[in-house]
């Protein structure tokens, strides 16, 4: 009962800017200006970003002035962004929008009712039979629970074609009157970008390619965390959605995930040798870090991840998806080897999706 992933498509606003724009950009708008310059700068360069794209130009962030203004431009850029992630994608996979039977959605950064992948649907033909899916709240954990949801559907309708969209844009939520630490960070770490994952049953005619960028999704485990609630997530006020962001989030991915993935490894017969390529949220540096000593792997096993950091910052659940693309397009894996997919996001928790390239010796 594989999934098939037929294709993956990462997609970024055109507005794309050096670190050192938007830092110069919100030192200014931050607190009425007065926020610490200093502060700002060395946060800002301590989270390994170089560039990032956004939503809107950077002088039009100020004129934003409330909550229903940001979330007007998340529904609208997120629909356009996002509907053009779910048509590539298709396009690669040589599927139309009317042969998709299910899709699932998911953002963090917005709220949209209809939600957005009910208003792709109108926007790119998908059919009025589509079953929905939207994931709302799961954050940066996201990319990778539902490539794992979009296994679970197509596991019950196996000769279908589901696909999944995500679309964040970290930058919408910026709280102007917010100088904290946390609200500087993910000034300086979230970017804005969408994705689209194509995926098919065992039972479908396309699911039989031996291509290695053509992997298949064999099985998934969501994990969530005691005591944990208060390490990521939203705080919602007047101004909209402030971010709650913890220091122990480091120590919390060295705490459990090593031991998940063993055991998660385990109850497929496998060990960490037999994984042969990882597509890793790219959390911040010290996640990423934590995370290479919780797998015990180097820097050059998250690679992929530490470039797409560098390259386009941390877009939520977007991210992952963007790390997949890369890998399949630029380390195509190995015939016949194991991968694994991995995120962690609010609540805290995290999610593992075991994967594997066809052909080959498994």
């Amino acid at each position: 009962m594989s999934t098939r992933v037929l294709s993956v498509r990462g997609t970024l606003p055109e507005h794309r800017h050096r670190q050192e724009e938007i830092t110069e950009s919100l030192t200014g708008m931050l607190a009425g200006g007065t926020a610490d310059r200093g502060v700002v700068e060395r946060l800002h360069r301590n989270v390994c970003v170089e560039t990032r794209h956004t939503a809107l130009p950077l002088r039009e962030y100020a004129r934003l002035g409330d909550f229903g203004r940001a979330n007007d431009a998340f529904i609208r850029v997120g629909t356009e962004l996002g509907g053009r992630a779910v048509v590539e994608a298709l396009k690669d996979a040589g599927l139309a929008p009317a042969d998709v039977d299910c899709i699932v959605s998911c953002t963090v950064t917005g709220l949209a009712v209809p939600s957005l992948e009910a208003r792709v649907a109108a926007e790119i033909g998908l059919r009025s039979d589509v079953v929905r899916l939207p994931l709302v709240g799961l954050g940066c954990v996201a990319g990778a629970a539902g490539l794992a949801r979009l296994h679970d559907l197509l596991r019950g309708r196996p000769d279908g074609v589901a696909v999944l969209m995500s679309v964040e844009l970290c930058s919408l939520t910026l709280q102007r009157d917010d100088a904290s630490v946390a609200n500087i960070v993910a000034g300086g770490l979230f970017g804005d970008g969408a994705a689209a994952v194509v995926a098919v049953g065992p039972e479908h005619p396309l699911a039989h390619s031996e291509d290695p960028a053509q992997p298949l999704v064999l099985a998934s485990r969501s994990r969530l965390y005691p005591d944990s609630e208060r390490a990521m997530g939203w705080d919602v006020g007047p101004g909209g959605l402030r971010i709650v962001l913890d220091a122990s989030v480091p120590d919390l991915v060295r705490r459990y995930v090593g031991g998940d993935v063993r055991d998660f490894l385990a109850d497929h017969a496998l060990t960490a040798d037999d994984i042969g390529w990882y597509v890793a949220h790219p959390g911040g540096p010290k996640v990423l870090r934590a995370l290479q000593d919780a797998l015990g792997v180097g820097r050059d096993a998250l690679g992929v991840t530490w470039e797409s950091l560098r390259r386009i910052g941390n877009l939520s659940s977007a991210s992952v998806l963007h790390v997949m693309a890369d890998t399949l397009a630029e380390r195509p894996p190995r015939p016949g080897s194991y991968g694994l997919m991995l995120a962690m996001g609010p609540g805290f928790c995290s999610e593992l999706v075991l994967l594997r390239a066809p052909g080959g010796a498994a």
